[in-house]
């Protein structure tokens, strides 16, 4: 048995990134968590839009949220800054004041000490808006850059008693990596527009038995979001349309009853890892 299911089934989690980016992120996120188009999301607490969405985490208690821990704001024209006081921090600022751009900069630049301190604030700054952590990832992988980051990120999921979201370890992690995931998968820049639809069925129908994560990228295409990511057309405002169109198509749900999937919740695989 895998975590109370047979050990031929397949575990999906459907989970959103970037609650609190933006207003048409977090709107398209609240409408998928309403009608259960996913199972669980992670907020970025540096991000202007992070209020709206600690609203909607209090006021759901069901809603399965977790921690996006994020040290770089790759949007050219919509940026933010750490959540710690810069001066607390200063390895982790480009020269106006926001966090790089970039996450290979983050890697090359940042001391350990000032990534536990803003990692940490940012946790604590989602617990004071209310809410309960279901696990820990990190934006764009970034933590996964030096083996000082990643354990850093390993210890904040002990101290808190939260899983973090690990799938593939980095090739010079080292010892004993609790996973509850053996896989993360999302869609790439190489599938076309529109072949959406049949890139993610092929990208699922080839999954043996296991636990996965399908990472989406959830936004309406609007005038905020085209702004936001503008000169940026990966994982861009189309990109988040079509992903908010994925998840709440029939076709796609359809696809997954036939294929067998069992919809999970991270709060679902740490439950029955505790049971």
């Amino acid at each position: 048995m895998r975590f109370g299911h047979p050990d031929s089934a397949r575990l999906l989690l459907i989970h959103a990134d970037d609650f609190g980016m933006s207003h048409s992120v977090n709107r398209a996120t609240m409408l998928a968590f309403e009608n259960r188009w996913i199972t669980s999301a992670s907020v970025m607490v540096t991000c202007p839009w992070f209020p709206e969405a600690a609203k909607f985490a209090r006021e759901h208690p069901e809603a399965d949220v977790g921690v996006h821990l994020t040290l770089n704001s790759e949007w050219t024209g919509f940026r933010w800054g750490p959540v710690a006081p810069h001066e607390r921090v200063s390895s982790l600022l480009d020269a106006d004041g926001y966090l790089p751009l970039l996450e290979s900069e983050v890697i090359e630049r940042a001391r350990v000490a000032d990534v536990e301190i803003e990692i940490s604030a940012q946790i604590e700054k989602a617990q004071r808006a209310g809410i309960v952590a279901t696990h820990f990832d990190s934006h764009m992988l970034t933590l996964f850059g030096t083996p000082e980051m990643f354990s850093a990120y390993l210890s904040l999921g002990r101290i808190h008693g939260v899983p973090v979201r690990v799938g593939t370890p980095p090739p010079f992690a080292r010892g004993e990596i609790v996973s509850l995931l053996d896989g993360v998968c999302e869609v790439t820049p190489a599938v076309p527009s529109d072949q959406w639809l049949e890139g993610y069925k092929k990208m699922l129908a080839a999954l043996p038995p296991g636990s996965y994560q399908l990472t989406v990228h959830l936004g309406f295409d609007d005038e905020e979001m085209r702004g936001a990511t503008s000169n940026h057309p990966n994982w861009g405002a189309a990109w988040r349309q079509r992903d908010l169109d994925l998840v709440g198509s029939a076709e796609f749900r359809t696809f997954l009853d036939d294929e067998g999937f069992v919809l999970v919740s991270w709060r679902d695989l740490a439950r029955a890892v505790v049971s």
